[in-house]
């Protein structure tokens, strides 16, 4: 249904919690006809949707030009950006090619997003590309991750939102991926999601009162008390199990095909575009097809023996692999937070083994279990 397409990994920010470590253009970036190839084989497949992101899908000379194959194909475009480039000629340009809608990236309010995308005046660039794009009559999102640095500012930024016209809000955690791995300070600890949903809750409220709806990203969960409220836009309104290779795939720049566009580049890559169809990658390879084929036994630790473990399945297989290297386990749950709760616990995540410094590496992470009225405070983000 959705293809995830990083463009170029050419970026014109630093994050710092940037999973795919973008800045410079991947090697061998797919050329303008290679990737007009690309947007013919998947509307052959059926992708209904194609998401472009980067880095920065801007900076490719020719982006205006695949928005237009895309929507000439049939299939819907929309696009994720940071925003500090986004110029009232860049957004009038992509009103014209076709795209149907542009979602920001912002981070918190100005002190914390600033921070966060390496870049003074970033968050006001991206306040300014809400407005171009509205101004240029494109429907206007916006996405915001949630760490230890944005996590204060969420309802002052919801209201910022609000007064820019956007019309919905995609909110997830920050993984422990990339340039994010180095720096685990930043990163949510599993207890903390007790305080977390019910803010969420608050804030899903407040956006249903002032026309904007909040989406929960794959890795907010999972079937805690305010999971409905959370997801009742969704079919089943509630969480399912990770989609990677069931209803999503993921385009690397130089061609390389993924279930997920978060996922690392290894070993979840399924083959090239330049080597095989997409519909035989897509239909063949063993990466695309781990949710497909997925049985129980790939749940491990505290997981496998969940309540909920054959609907959820360890819910985000991203966020579970890039903490431990393998996928079936996440911590990362609001239910298992509870749970711990009950029983007097609580889970800490310790980096063991740093980060490569490569593109959509991952550090290693360990799990400390320890009763909740004997533990030290994690200490304030310097």
């Amino acid at each position: 249904m959705l293809a995830v397409w990083e463009t170029t990994l050419r970026c014109d920010l630093a994050c710092r919690h940037c999973g795919s470590r973008a800045g410079r253009e991947r090697p061998d970036e797919l050329d303008t006809s290679q990737a007009l190839d690309l947007v013919r084989q998947m509307a052959a497949l059926g992708v209904m949707e194609v998401t472009i992101i980067g880095g920065e899908a801007y900076l490719r000379p020719d982006w205006l030009e695949i928005i237009g194959a895309i929507r000439d194909a049939g299939m819907e475009c929309t696009m994720t950006t940071g925003g500090r480039g986004m110029t009232r000629e860049r957004a009038r340009g992509a009103a014209a090619a076709g795209i149907r809608s542009v979602s920001v990236s912002i981070d918190g309010a100005e002190a914390a997003h600033d921070r966060l995308r390496g870049v003074a005046g970033s968050y006001q660039s991206a306040i300014d590309a809400l407005g171009h794009l509205r101004a240029a009559g494109i429907p206007i999102t916006a996405n915001t991750q949630i760490n230890r640095l944005s996590l204060p500012d969420l309802p002052e930024l919801l209201e910022t939102i609000i007064s820019a016209g956007v019309c919905g809000w995609q909110v997830m955690l920050t993984v422990a991926m990339g340039r994010a791995a180095d720096q685990p300070e930043i990163l949510l600890q599993p207890y903390e999601l007790l305080d977390l949903f019910p803010m969420l809750a608050r804030l899903k409220r407040r956006g249903l009162e002032a026309g904007v709806t909040m989406w929960p990203g794959n890795n907010i969960g999972y079937f805690g008390p305010y999971e409905s409220l959370l997801r009742a836009e969704m079919p089943r309104g509630h969480m399912s199990h990770c989609g990677a290779g069931c209803n999503t795939l993921g385009i690397e720049a130089d061609g390389a095909i993924k279930g997920c566009p978060s996922l690392q580049t290894v070993p979840w890559t399924g083959g090239n575009i330049r080597d095989a169809s997409l519909r035989d990658i897509w239909e063949r390879s063993a990466p695309l097809r781990y949710m497909r084929d997925w049985t129980r036994d790939e749940l491990w630790g505290y997981c496998r023996d969940c309540y909920y473990a054959n609907e959820c399945r360890a819910g985000c297989t991203w966020t579970g692999f890039s903490l431990f290297g393998r996928p079936g386990n996440n911590p990362l749950c609001h239910h298992r937070a509870l749970e711990m709760e009950k029983a007097g616990l609580r889970e800490r995540l310790v980096q063991v083994a740093p980060a490569p410094g490569q593109p959509f590496d991952h550090a290693q992470f360990e799990i400390i279990l320890e009763e909740t009225s004997d533990h030290d405070q994690i200490p304030a983000v310097s």
